[in-house]
């Protein structure tokens, strides 16, 4: 470990679970981490470079232009204040008073999920009024074009693996009802990794992070038509101010974007079979565990591993299984959506082969020690386990909110 971790006493974190902020988003190539030296010591005219950003993003995702932001869900945010204000900076200095702006926007029910926070919460910021459409498991095209009777300001639609993945509106079609409305369709597309077909599909503007699927440094990054990239370029001089991202970021996003974009996905693909291979072949045998693959629910390129857990003959449940490799020395992290269903997620893309080993042996080690009274406790609700986290925060002891 770096002497950095060592002066502040942090832990070392086996990251299988994925590319969540919490857990430091995600590890940077020798080429990221280049870009991002190159860049610090120096003073850059953050316009030139946001127009340097937008011709690369434009080139990678086949959009008009690009704009690079703090994170993802600053996107959202900008993006629906530019929807409200267009290119008018007297609007752009007034939200988040609305008055006087079409001020609605449109989210379809089984799409308001939390990713951290509310995804209706990042709309709201801007002074925006959300309408949900439709029902958590349902929702149908004459629905949305009742609700774009109205005056409304922007369409807002989510990919992602925490949504409803079932029953809702394809994007092509509910991009086609949205402009035949003349009303531009926002994509939070954070996780995901086919930003081309977004952009294709109809999409006025998609919102993806650099430092998930591309692996770069924490941003977010808007790419979509030149106009409307304007507007949201405005938004600077007004609540986008509080978003912004610096030179450090967007200097190490436009490097992963370049690393993407030459990317080897057929190797990659076999990289991440091998270790999933490996994976299966470490865990298996482990009394009260079976596995299974998890295609990607959004339709991205790859599996996760699911570990079920039976606590009547593992002694432990899921819940507490992540919680048992969370503690110690190294923490180990698998993602832990799902442990009221029985099941943690293993996700094989940014580990090696001897942090597999090191899982594997603390799955092990974890469920060997468990006692008679484990199996019986019930899961509690990933909310109330992160309350419990924030209110116990900063104490070293205090529980963390899991992946």
């Amino acid at each position: 470990m770096s002497s950095f971790f060592e002066q502040h006493g942090l832990r070392r974190v086996i990251n299988a679970s994925g590319t969540e902020t919490v857990h430091g988003a995600s590890r940077c190539s020798p080429a990221v981490v280049q870009a991002v030296a190159d860049i610090l010591p120096n003073w850059v005219e953050i316009a030139d470079l946001q127009r340097a950003a937008s011709e690369t993003i434009a080139a990678v995702t086949g959009a008009e232009a690009g704009i690079i932001t703090g994170c993802s869900a600053a996107g959202i945010a900008i993006c629906v204040a530019a929807a409200m204000t267009g290119q008018d900076l007297a609007k752009v200095e007034q939200l988040p008073d609305t008055t006087g702006m079409k001020k609605r926007v449109i989210l379809q029910k089984g799409h308001e999920v939390n990713f951290g926070a509310p995804v209706s919460q990042m709309a709201r910021i801007a002074g925006a009024e959300v309408v949900e459409i439709g029902t958590a498991t349902s929702c149908a095209v004459f629905q949305l074009e009742a609700a774009l009777a109205g005056d409304v300001a922007a369409a807002l639609y989510v990919i992602s693996h925490h949504t409803v993945q079932s029953g809702m509106i394809d994007l092509a079609t509910f991009c086609a009802t949205c402009r035949k409305r003349g009303v531009p369709v926002i994509v939070d597309a954070a996780a995901e990794y086919d930003w081309p077909a977004m952009i294709a599909a109809g999409a006025t503007a998609v919102i993806f992070s650099a430092q998930k699927a591309a692996a770069g440094t924490t941003a977010g990054i808007i790419a979509g038509e030149e106009a409307f990239i304007r507007a949201c370029y405005y938004q600077d001089r007004g609540v986008g101010r509080v978003m912004k991202a610096g030179k450090e970021s967007m200097a190490g996003a436009m490097a992963a974007l370049a690393q993407w974009q030459a990317a080897d996905r057929a190797a990659i693909k076999r990289g991440e079979e091998e270790r999933l291979a490996t994976a299966e072949r470490l865990l298996a045998g482990i009394p009260g565990l079976r596995l299974e693959r998890q295609p990607d629910p959004p339709g991205n390129p790859f599996e996760r591993l699911m570990l079920h857990v039976d606590p009547s003959v593992a002694g432990l449940n899921a819940h507490q299984l992540g919680e048992a490799l969370a503690a110690g020395d190294v923490k180990v992290v698998l993602r832990s959506l799902h442990t009221d269903r029985g099941y943690l997620l293993l996700d094989v893309r940014r580990i090696d082969d001897a942090e597999l080993r090191l899982i594997a042996d603390k799955v092990r080690d974890s469920l060997a020690n468990a006692t008679e009274t484990d199996r019986t406790a019930a899961v509690p609700a990933k909310g109330d386990v992160a309350r419990r986290a924030l209110a116990a925060w900063p104490a070293r002891s205090a529980p963390e909110i899991a992946g």
